[in-house]
């Protein structure tokens, strides 16, 4: 899968948005449609065409156990990683709250799957404790520990983060978790494909994950629960994934994320240290832009995560002109983009709102190219520069009306 899909003029087409979704790969493309055109039963009938597309299903969910360490009978399918976040915390509340523990941990750069869930059991009694996060996007395993008490029923941290790329300590989050006798959910949805997980030596409890962002299908994801926690259904109206989860299952997407995961897992290393290579050289590139600064930890950070804010501009009119360039990119999540409102995770490390305003992010994959990275770096650099030509706010800063927030270089 070329980075570059054609050329149009003088510019080159570019996708550097894999963060937001991926290309489904054609291993996984060509899966889903023999399975749509051969395995087409339902999968909960028992006549043998039924149980032809209910073999598909299980073989996929060892697939997907494999890729994390789990077993099989620990994996249930799902929509997605929002369906598992959100299922994920009602059955850490529906537990504790029988045990009299209304007290959940995280963080304040979670997804909105995650903070949106929370808010929701806040609403019903339950007190939240986010944690902060230090100016790399880091949390403070310190706190972390003393967050916890004998009321908490849940720590739910993000595995690396939509936006700005840092890998938390999950490892060391999960030993924590464990000793203390608390639940342990991660929001693995960035990680998963990218990243090597192993449930059971990192002490993770539940873990969600979503197809799309490891060249799978959009609409299909997995939820990972240790075996012997009882978990909540919030779809009723069948007894599909051993009445945890209702609903028709979704054969051909389920195939397909099964193919792409294990692709992703197999190629997982090579694919990392390609991608780390130029995703640096970019960063390096960026970096000599005068007044702009790197978000989120440079070492701890997703292989293909490339954040940057710039002072001085708006981050929607520098999207706007790179894709005229045939630059795909983003500001940050793409769950939150129709919001006026600056990132949620760039202000909890420490960015104000006039810098928030001007972030960007790049999210490559392992098929980038010296010459695209060349191309993306000189896009960037050209388009920060016209529009602070533009901008009142950088004539104020240039004038000395106001004082730069980051140094010049």
């Amino acid at each position: 899968m070329p980075a570059i899909i054609m050329k149009k003029g003088r510019y080159m087409k570019i996708y550097a948005d894999n963060a937001a979704t991926t290309k489904i790969s054609k291993a996984a493309l060509d899966t889903m449609i023999k399975v749509m055109e051969e395995k087409y039963g339902n999968p909960s009938s028992l006549y043998e065409i039924g149980q032809n597309a209910k073999n598909i299903i299980e073989e996929a969910r060892e697939t997907v156990a494999a890729a994390l360490g789990a077993s099989p009978r620990e994996i249930i399918f799902t929509s997605g990683g929002s369906e598992s976040d959100n299922q994920a915390i009602i059955t850490a509340a529906a537990i504790g709250e029988k045990k009299g523990k209304k007290h959940i941990v995280s963080t304040a750069i979670e997804h909105h799957a995650v903070l949106h869930t929370l808010n929701k059991l806040k609403n019903k009694g339950f007190s939240i404790t986010l944690l902060p996060v230090d100016n790399n996007g880091l949390i403070d395993l310190e706190e972390l520990k003393n967050a916890i008490t004998d009321d908490t029923c849940l720590v739910s941290v993000m595995f690396v983060n939509n936006e700005i790329g840092v890998i938390e300590p999950i490892e060391e989050i999960g030993k924590i978790c464990r000793e203390k006798g608390v639940l342990f959910h991660t929001d693995a949805v960035q990680a998963t494909g990218h990243i090597k997980i192993d449930v059971g030596a990192m002490n993770i409890d539940m873990l969600s994950l979503s197809a799309h962002k490891f060249h799978g299908p959009k609409g299909i994801g997995a939820l990972y629960f240790r075996k012997g926690i009882p978990l909540t259904a919030i779809i009723d109206g069948g007894a599909q994934e051993r009445g945890k989860r209702a609903g028709t299952e979704n054969v051909p997407a389920i195939a397909g994320m099964a193919v792409a995961l294990k692709e992703a897992t197999e190629a997982l290393e090579s694919n990392a240290e390609k991608t780390i290579a130029v995703r640096d050289y970019i960063i390096d590139g960026l970096n000599k832009i005068p007044y702009a600064e790197l978000n989120g930890d440079r070492i701890k950070r997703a292989p293909s995560n490339i954040n940057f804010c710039f002072e001085g501009i708006e981050g929607e009119s520098l999207l706007l002109l790179l894709d005229d360039k045939g630059i795909s990119a983003s500001s940050g999540s793409a769950c939150t983009s129709g919001s006026l409102d600056p990132s949620h995770v760039l202000l909890a490390i420490g960015r104000p709102h006039e810098v928030a305003h001007g972030s960007l992010r790049l999210s490559i994959d392992e098929n980038l190219t010296k010459e695209e990275a060349d191309y993306i770096i000189k896009s960037v650099k050209d388009t920060v520069e016209y529009l602070r030509n533009m901008s009142p706010l950088w004539r104020d800063l240039v004038t000395g009306k106001r004082k730069h927030i980051f140094e010049e270089y």
